[in-house]
């Protein structure tokens, strides 16, 4: 399994709208790629967000990944929104049930 780490800066006041476009508009368009286990957007402090990305293939998330940037850049930028990106193999991984 392959992960990646996004972290985004935004404007102040925006994390929500950027949150919410993630959800209405990213993740549809994400989960046509193969290979995608799970995808999670956290709040890290009032202008940040992060986001983990969970692929069974390195190829999943590579192309994840131009999906990102192409999303940031056409949807999110006007928002301040900027990438950060952290990506490598899953080297311990724990599923637990809620």
């Amino acid at each position: 399994m392959y992960a990646t780490v996004r972290r985004m800066k935004c404007k102040s006041g925006k994390v929500d709208e950027v949150a919410d476009l993630i959800e209405s508009q990213y993740i549809p368009k994400l989960a046509e790629l193969d290979g995608v286990v799970s995808y999670t957007v956290v709040q890290c402090g009032a202008e940040e967000i992060t986001c983990i990305g969970i692929f069974t293939t390195e190829t999943g998330a590579i192309a994840a990944g131009g999906l990102a940037g192409l999303f940031v850049d056409e949807r999110l930028s006007r928002l301040g929104a900027s990438l950060g990106d952290l990506d490598g193999p899953i080297l311990v991984h724990a599923g637990v049930a809620a």
